[in-house]
Order: structure tokens, then C-alpha cells, then sequence
């Protein structure tokens, strides 16, 4: 075993139990998580509601299926800064959701606009 390895399992040793949860969905969402979710037909974003107490680990999950068209790398820095809002600095989750949503529809814009220019 690596040595980052070994410091990642130390690490999630260390963490509550909600902590690792959210440790875990990160990491789906940087490796590209949830298999099976494909682009709509069209194209566009695939509607999935928002489930009641939705958690904001739940909703990044949820936000990354509705938009399988966006590259997570380029979301990677502003779902780790409200995730950190959310879990270190105790932001209330569904502020976080709201953000979450906007900022991942501001990227679908983005994207969408882009896919036109190069028609």
C-alpha cells in the first residue's frame, strides 16, 4: 500500500461516521461516481427532484446525475468549497443546496452555449 493510501485510510479512520459518508460521495463525485447515468436523448439536463431533507452530499449526488453532461473537474473547486462551508463552518444545508443548484445550472449554461458555437 502507498503511503498517500495508507494516510487516506488513517484519516477516514478518524472521522465520524457522517463525515466519512461525505468523504465517500466527494470522491465518487471526483472519479465520476454513479454509473449508469448517461446523457438525456437531447442532451439536456435529466429532471430529478429534490427529495425532502435532502442532504447537501445527497443533492451533489442528485445535481451530478441531472447534468451527466458536465465536466466534474470543472465543478470540482465549488463543490468542495460549499461542501466545506456546509461541514465545517456549519452553513445550513439547504442554503448550500440553493448554491449548489445555481452554480451547476450556471455551468450547464456554459456548457450548452459552447456546444452551440461549435455547431
Amino acid at each position: 500500500m502507498k503511503g498517500e493510501e495508507k494516510k487516506l485510510l488513517e484519516l477516514f479512520g478518524r472521522l465520524a461516521s457522517e463525515q466519512q459518508d461525505k468523504l465517500i460521495a466527494f470522491a465518487e463525485f471526483l472519479s465520476g461516481g454513479e454509473p449508469g447515468a448517461g446523457n438525456a436523448p437531447d442532451g439536456a439536463p435529466i429532471a430529478i427532484p429534490r427529495a425532502r431533507g435532502e442532504t447537501v452530499t445527497m443533492a451533489i449526488r442528485r445535481l451530478v446525475r441531472t447534468y451527466p453532461m458536465l465536466d466534474r473537474r470543472k465543478l470540482m473547486g465549488e463543490a468542495s468549497q460549499f461542501m466545506a462551508q456546509h461541514a465545517l463552518q456549519g452553513r445550513p444545508a439547504v442554503e448550500i443546496i440553493d448554491e449548489l443548484e445555481q452554480v451547476f445550472a450556471r455551468h450547464y449554461q456554459s456548457h450548452k452555449s459552447q456546444v452551440t458555437r461549435h455547431k
